[in-house]
């Protein structure tokens, strides 16, 4: 059976998801998915970096659909445990609005008991992520101009974005 958007996946209470303007935290991101039965947490940091493909960036914008954004980000957590089911927690946080560089983008982060599992599924999450989740940034340039990109288009494009 699979499950689609127009269905209504609905989070499990141990994971935590957010779209915000807030600045991220690794230690609050990596509390969340802790659990006593864990063996490994895996946190995957995106960060704001100073160039793309060589063009020196000064900032990036985020702008997202929240709404949809989080019943992606459920959706994510609901497929890692059709394929994993020891997967303690799934924790996915992204940011909104202007973002300087070196600044915390996203984070996922993935508690089980075993390192190989929260590797994949913290690895399938932001691919995921990135891949299907109404989110775009715009790049601002360091000689004024900006260009606004969406994040499912740095995936099918085979970017780094």
């Amino acid at each position: 059976m699979t499950t689609t958007l127009t269905s209504a996946v609905k989070p499990r209470a141990e994971d935590s998801f957010a779209v915000t303007f807030a600045p991220l935290s690794l230690e609050e991101i990596y509390a969340k998915s802790d659990d006593p039965a864990n063996g490994a947490v895996v946190v995957m940091s995106g960060m704001v970096r100073n160039q793309t493909d060589g063009k020196p960036v000064i900032a990036l914008e985020y702008q997202a659909y929240e709404p949809m954004a989080l019943r992606i980000f459920y959706q994510i957590a609901a497929d890692i445990r059709l394929s994993m089911s020891d997967v303690n927690r799934v924790a996915i946080y992204h940011r909104v609005g202007r973002l300087q560089v070196g600044e915390i983008s996203v984070l996922v982060a993935v508690g089980s008991p075993h390192r190989s599992e929260a590797f994949e599924a913290c690895q399938y999450a932001i691919d995921t992520l990135k891949h299907n989740a109404p989110i775009w940034k715009k790049e601002h340039w360091q000689d004024g101009s900006s260009t606004w990109v969406s994040i499912g288009a740095c995936e099918t494009s085979g970017e780094n974005c």
